[in-house]
């Protein structure tokens, strides 16, 4: 699946790519699924610890909930919630029980189901108890994310429009 080309200036990330920002370090994980292109950013404070403190997930990882792989639309929906599972088992869930999970949304957000109104979590908790994390094999995975989704709000496709032009 290609990635969208914005048409305004940027500075694009690579999956893996590290930033130090001081005595803060921030590494770039590929984790898509809610579009091609999304990204979580996982932190570390080395006044702390040398491991990270936590994870800046977007929208792949919520407290109670996954990403929507349907805002893209176009017959896209299922191909990418396989890429979610993927992001999700091999990136995410992958990391300490303890590192921390700040997504881009909590309750009440139309950007998932089941969202929790805590606006952050651990990896941990979100592994014993987010109902999408439940189902191991992909395929049960990916009819759970795609089953009984809202509609998508009418203002989304304005707002794809504007992020990808940078307005």
């Amino acid at each position: 699946m290609p990635l969208r080309r914005v048409t305004f200036a940027h500075a694009s990330l690579e999956d893996g790519e590290s930033h130090d920002l001081g005595n803060v370090g921030i590494e770039v994980l590929h984790t898509p699924g809610h579009t091609p292109d999304s990204v979580s950013l996982l932190v570390t404070d080395r006044t702390r610890a040398p491991e990270p403190w936590f994870v800046l997930t977007g929208d792949t990882l919520f407290s109670g909930g996954v990403g929507r792989p349907d805002l893209l639309g176009a017959g896209r929906e299922r191909a990418l919630a396989e890429r979610l599972y993927d992001s999700l088992r091999g990136r995410l869930l992958a990391l300490p029980d303890h590192v921390e999970v700040f997504p881009a949304h909590f309750g009440g957000a139309a950007c998932g189901k089941g969202l929790s109104g805590k606006p952050g979590s651990t990896i941990g908790f979100e592994r014993r108890f987010n109902p999408a994390l439940q189902l191991g094999a992909r395929d049960a995975f990916v009819d759970f994310v795609l089953a009984d989704l809202p509609p998508q709000p009418p203002a989304f496709a304005e707002n794809r429009r504007r992020n990808l032009a940078g307005e």
